[in-house]
């Protein structure tokens, strides 16, 4: 059954790990895991220090080239009449200015202790979020 909007949020808001959809220049699909902070209608991301042959990630390359994301969230079990997902559409950018990754880098901290000792070095992904819809078996 479709969601509405309020129980989306909170539901997004709820999950400790979502997927990032971007495209690549020439339309191929990239969907990775994120760990992410919801802010209003905001959602930001950071890359952070797990092992990593770059920091130019291919997910930052592909929100440089092309602003339009999806995020998306779901909840599975063998009990079907659990299950839920919810999708947040928007549009992207990249921040890489150290001041201006402080307040959505400590709102990442506040949510994943792993980040308090090892805060993500950046950059940060945020997303303006235009819609979000969801499902919910029951």
């Amino acid at each position: 059954m479709r969601m509405m909007a309020q129980d989306a949020w909170r539901r997004l808001g709820d999950s400790r790990v979502a997927r990032l959809a971007t495209a690549t220049s020439s339309g191929r699909p990239q969907v990775v895991p994120i760990t992410f902070v919801v802010d209003a209608d905001r959602i930001f991301t950071a890359v952070d220090a797990k092992p990593k042959t770059t920091r130019d990630l291919q997910r930052v390359r592909n929100v440089r080239k092309n602003p339009r994301v999806a995020v998306l969230a779901d909840h599975y079990d063998d009990d079907w009449s659990s299950l839920w997902w919810v999708r947040a559409d928007g549009a992207a950018s990249v921040i890489d200015d150290p001041r201006a990754m402080e307040a959505p880098i400590r709102l990442l901290a506040g949510r994943y202790p792993q980040y308090h000792d090892q805060p993500p070095g950046g950059p940060v992904i945020a997303i303006e979020v235009d819609h979000v819809t969801g499902w919910a078996a029951s």
